[in-house]
């Protein structure tokens, strides 16, 4: 369950710099360490690139949601140094005790790193707290539905609550596998893990978020958009957008 001092831990590790620098994110990647797994990864998430687009800070609070096994927490709680801080947050519906203990092995590696889980009906995060957030691949579950899990998502209580806990300037980024347009959003992403950009955009926006760029890094026009995202043919290639969004100052 999540649990706000968990999170206030984490937030009061360090202080912030007192002056702003961009966070080291090419380090942080090659720095050694992470898992095998993690950096196998690397070649096609392009993490240094997506964070210095980001503007992620040396000293900043980050806030990596659905986090996995932290695979851009930990990343994420290397750039930001020791005076900065990293929640990363999952549905408890898919944390197991195998992934606790990925997801504290990576807290030993980086103690500045610290998972916390809840419903997402359930989710509650601290006011005004967090300089950065990202979303990577996964905003699309806000749509998904499982009945076998009990999981069902509705973006707009979810995004609130994210709203919130940005600080007034704070930043966001969003990264989805694309879906062509049109079509039931849910009936699309229960078959294909993949989300129209315009959707996207959209709730962002209707949540008070101001979209503030978007990145061509990711993106493949080699990908039909028809498959899966687990389909061999195109897992860990797929077509992918970079949304940026900022919470007004």
């Amino acid at each position: 369950m999540l649990k706000h001092g968990l999170i206030a831990l984490a937030l009061t590790l360090a202080p912030v710099a007192a002056q702003a620098q961009p966070a080291d994110v090419a380090a942080a990647v090659s720095a050694p360490g992470r898992p095998e797994a993690a950096v196998a990864l690397d070649a096609g998430r392009k993490p240094a690139e997506v964070l210095a687009f980001g503007g992620l800070q040396r000293g900043a609070r980050a806030l990596d949601l659905f986090t996995g096994s932290g695979y851009y927490g930990e990343i994420m709680a290397r750039a930001v140094s020791p005076q900065g801080s990293v929640v990363g947050w999952n549905p408890s519906q898919f944390v197991g005790d195998d992934d606790r203990q990925t997801l504290a092995a990576v807290h030993q590696r980086s103690a500045n790193f610290t998972a916390i889980d809840s419903r997402p009906e359930a989710i509650s995060l601290p006011a005004d707290s967090f300089d950065f957030a990202m979303i990577n691949l996964n905003y699309h579950d806000a749509y998904f539905t499982s009945a076998r899990s009990g999981f069902r998502m509705e973006p707009a209580p979810f995004l609130q609550a994210v709203f919130q806990s940005l600080k007034r300037g704070g930043t966001i980024v969003v990264i989805d596998h694309v879906a062509n347009p049109g079509g039931d959003t849910r009936q699309v992403v229960d078959a294909l893990h993949r989300i129209d950009p315009a959707t996207i955009r959209a709730d962002f926006e209707r949540a008070g978020f101001v979209f503030d760029g978007e990145s061509p890094i990711l993106r493949n026009p080699g990908d039909d958009h028809s498959k899966g995202v687990f389909d061999p043919a195109i897992q860990g290639r797929t077509d992918r957008v970079v949304y940026r969004f900022r919470k007004p100052a």
